[in-house]
């Protein structure tokens, strides 16, 4: 098991680099990126200090130096904590992105916690119930969730709270506790807000879910192991959980590990539609505005959580099913 860790942990680390490289090609690729229309604007407004300005970001984005050295610098910032300054926002990247930071994992953890505790137990009852009302019920809505967008979603929910609900929708909180100090009262006004997106997230992310574990167990249900342990007279209850789901799980913790990187990434439209401070609109608007040190940090971040999440997935998926650590 320690050498499969190892081995897993030495393949994180070279896609690790692999991939930022990549990342820092894509984040250089647009020809008029926010320094070059910065200058530009500076140009249209006539001022005189330009130059002196296209120095000082020369020296804050290493434009003076090659392509790799500049990748250089940018990772080894990145690693150290440094992410660099975003000059759309004008203030560091590692603030923006940690002041959205506690928000984005709030909703997108407790969407994916319910969506697989909704996807593990609906899909064992639709799988052990085929063919029955239920089945043909969950599998009907589970259709309709992998169709109908998350932003159609969204704006579905919040036409029916406004209108036959009188509720106010959109944002986190009340105006008043935006930005007052945490206590109770602001941590009660936060749940009256937060059941919106992580109903829209956790049903969609559910609906695939649910027919990932219906197929994977009705596979097994039919292998010759079940049928022998059913021959002996176990119980079904112990057949299903000790047999079954102990196989059928595999591949939801292998999505899990894929996942992960939504932390950032999951419901960006949902964010916009009901304008959560996440940070996925963060990175929509860093990708607008071409601002390559707000925009490269956060889709190292993605790269980080997705890594680690794979990492994980292996080492879990080695320690449920011990066939695996041996390929």
């Amino acid at each position: 098991m320690l050498s499969f860790i190892i081995r897993r942990l030495s393949y994180m680390i070279v896609n690790f680099f692999l991939i930022s490289f990549l990342c820092f090609i894509i984040i250089q690729l647009p020809p008029n990126d926010i320094v070059t229309r910065r200058i530009q604007e500076l140009e249209t407004l006539g001022a005189t200090n330009v130059e002196s300005t296209l120095n000082t970001l020369k020296e804050i984005y290493n434009l003076d130096k090659s392509k790799p050295i500049q990748y250089l610098y940018w990772i080894s910032g990145f690693i150290r904590g440094d992410f660099g300054y975003s000059l759309a926002y004008k203030q560091n990247v590692k603030t923006l992105i940690f002041r959205r930071l506690g928000m984005t994992f709030l909703v997108i953890l407790s969407s994916l916690f319910l969506a697989y505790i909704a996807g593990i137990l609906i899909g064992l009852y639709s799988a052990t119930h085929q063919y029955s009302f239920g089945d043909h019920i969950f599998t009907f809505f589970g259709m309709v969730g992998l169709a109908t967008p998350t932003f159609l979603l969204a704006l579905m929910l919040l036409y029916i709270s406004s209108r036959f609900f009188g509720l106010r929708v959109g944002g986190l909180f009340s105006p008043e506790y935006v930005s007052a100090p945490w206590s109770i009262a602001k941590v009660v006004d936060l749940l009256k807000y937060l059941w919106m997106p992580v109903l829209i997230l956790s049903a969609y992310y559910a609906a695939g879910l649910i027919r990932i574990m219906r197929t994977r167990t009705l596979d097994l249900l039919r292998e010759q192991y079940v049928l022998v342990a059913r021959s002996k007279g176990l119980e079904e209850k112990k057949i299903i959980w000790k047999h079954v789901f102990r196989i059928a799980i595999n591949p939801l913790i292998s999505i899990m590990g894929l996942q992960l990187a939504e932390v950032i990434s999951g419901g960006v439209m949902v964010a916009i539609v009901l304008n959560l401070p996440t940070i996925g609109p963060l990175l929509l608007q860093s990708l607008q505005t071409q601002d390559m040190y707000l925009g490269g940090a956060i889709l190292m971040i993605m790269i980080v959580l997705l890594l680690v999440g794979n990492f994980l997935a292996d080492i879990t998926l080695a320690w449920i099913d011990p066939r695996i650590r041996y390929n």
